[in-house]
């Protein structure tokens, strides 16, 4: 009987003894992966102090230059829309700062798991621009920064010149894309979540990258060497899957918050999309964004998909180039 019931008690045991020797030797991969990602990776540009933390930042053109904010989507960092666009407006005389979000590229995850929020990330980003004295600027956002981008117009809107949001996610999102399978509702638990963003998750992530690089340009080609430009490998390490997680996971309930304030937005906006966007399909946002926010201008680019800053890089530079000198054109007047 003793013979059986510990042969019962084996049993039982042996799947926690392999799952605990699985995230083990994830636990070893991930600290290999985080430390040969970031030696491969170093920050690209001054870090910002502000309160709580510092952010990492990438600046290019001259200091006297008329401010320009770019701020990546999900899984991504500062190289991402500088790589784009960012040393294209630089060249054209324009004072370029990209930040890494809360959380990202080499910016601390200031105020933990609620920078989740756009508005919270908004008011950091805006304690850095106060920091370094810039403002009020045009800001660029990309994708899930298109709700970062305007929540910094609403809430700090002496720091925002002019919106520029491209394939923005910004409006309330049906529910049906919120219904998730009970194991992928398990994984998100926030104690389930760190655990797995700190043993298996970036391994699987690692093996992932190369084809999610690819299926977010669709329906275009990746841009050759994408991924070593943006540094796109610093989304592995354990401190940013998690944010990345968190921000997707809380962004529906902020939008639902946040998107009932578009209409009274004042500050001069162009939405620009690319109509064949599989990923934030522009029927859903960015047409009725442009439809919520009084006088924005739509740009709607044929055939074009998610990565506009890569892909039809020339023509979004002209967009802003243009948009911005605008911007610079109508201060006095509003000055006067």
């Amino acid at each position: 009987m003793n013979r059986v019931a510990a042969l019962l008690l084996t049993t039982l045991a042996l799947p926690f003894a392999i799952l605990g020797l699985i995230l083990a030797l994830g636990a070893v991969a991930s600290l290999v992966i985080a430390l040969r990602v970031g030696a491969e990776n170093p920050p690209a540009g001054p870090f910002i102090e502000v309160p709580g933390g510092r952010l990492a930042t990438i600046q290019a053109g001259p200091a006297d230059g008329p401010p320009l904010i770019l701020l990546h989507g999900a899984s991504a960092n500062a190289s991402d829309p500088m790589e784009g666009i960012g040393r294209r407006l630089a060249e054209k005389g324009f004072r370029v700062i990209a930040f890494d979000r809360p959380g990202f590229g080499w910016s601390d995850r200031i105020d933990g798991s609620e920078a989740a929020a756009p508005a919270v990330q908004a008011r950091i980003i805006a304690e850095a621009l106060e920091k370094m004295g810039v403002g009020p600027a045009v800001v660029f956002g990309h994708s899930w920064a298109g709700a970062l981008g305007l929540a910094l117009a609403l809430d700090h809107p002496e720091r925002v010149s002019g919106l520029v949001l491209a394939a923005p996610v910004a409006m309330p999102m049906p529910a049906r894309m919120l219904v998730l399978p009970w194991y992928w509702r398990l994984a998100l638990k926030p104690p389930v979540t760190w655990l797995l963003s700190r043993t298996v998750g970036p391994p699987l992530a690692q093996y992932y990258l190369p084809e999610t690089a690819k299926r977010v340009f669709l329906p275009q080609q990746s841009t050759p060497g994408y991924a070593e430009a943006v540094r796109a490998a610093l989304v592995l390490r354990p401190g940013t899957l998690l944010a990345n997680v968190q921000d997707l996971v809380g962004l529906p309930v902020a939008l639902a918050v946040q998107s009932p304030r578009y209409g009274d937005l004042r500050v001069p906006t162009l939405v620009i999309s690319g109509e064949a966007d599989p990923i934030v399909r522009s029927e859903t946002q960015a047409i009725p964004l442009a439809k919520a926010i009084p006088g924005a201008r739509l740009v709607l680019l044929p055939g074009i998909g998610h990565m506009l800053h890569f892909v039809a890089s020339e023509r979004l530079t002209e967009e802003i180039a243009r948009f911005a000198g605008e911007r610079r054109e109508a201060a006095p007047l509003l000055k006067d």
